[in-house]
């Protein structure tokens, strides 16, 4: 599975080669298998964007008009 932005692909990689000097809420990433890390910090990060930019959700209008 490859990764969605340069930041992920990085942090993947630190997980897989240096877990110690991963940030405390990135701690998640070692309960991954050593492949799956892998296969996301081997992605080329020549074509991904810096971060992944969140979906915004809109609120239905009829929620807003609450009587």
């Amino acid at each position: 599975m490859p990764s969605v932005s340069k930041a992920q692909q990085m942090a993947m990689a630190i997980a897989e080669h240096n877990p110690s000097k991963l940030y405390k809420k990135n701690r998640g990433l070692l309960k991954m298998s050593h492949s799956q890390l892998h296969d996301f910090a081997s992605t080329n990060r020549s074509e991904l964007p810096a971060r992944k930019m969140a979906k915004k959700i809109k609120k239905r209008d009829s929620d807003s008009d609450y009587v």
